[in-house]
């Protein structure tokens, strides 16, 4: 694995596993921001926090990283509605944070750039590059 991909698997490792846990330290935040059509709203909180921890663990390890990156991948899509609600419902504050409507869609718009980041990172590549369908394990 070269070095540019390794600090971005590292960086992507440590960034879900600190934001699954900030859904467990700070809840409030997020469920005030879980559209009204979401059922349960505290339980999707700590679901989806959960989720977070367990995708990133399982990038760690390069047997299960693959599927880390596509878990990663559709859960920042189920997310998407969540993003939009927030667009659409702001100016709001999280916590003491006031979110704007242009960085609620810059944050809508950046979703697809966190996805390919997820996938990229955790795809596995060949161990050299003319030697197509031999990849590292």
């Amino acid at each position: 694995m070269n070095r540019p991909k390794q600090v971005s698997l590292i960086i992507t490792i440590v960034f879900y596993i600190g934001a699954g846990i900030n859904h467990f330290v700070h809840p409030d935040g997020y469920i005030s921001i879980i559209p009204h059509y979401i059922p349960y709203p505290v339980t999707m909180n700590y679901m989806s926090g959960a989720c977070e921890i367990v995708f990133a663990i399982l990038a760690i390890f390069k047997s299960t990283r693959p599927t880390a990156g596509w878990l990663i991948v559709l859960m920042l899509a189920a997310f998407i509605p969540v993003h939009v609600t927030m667009a659409v419902d702001s100016p709001l504050h999280l916590g003491k944070i006031l979110v704007t409507p242009f960085w609620a869609w810059v944050r809508v718009l950046f979703q697809p750039v966190l996805m390919y980041w997820a996938w990229w990172s955790t795809r596995l590549t060949p161990t050299l590059p003319e030697e197509e369908g031999v990849y590292v394990r």
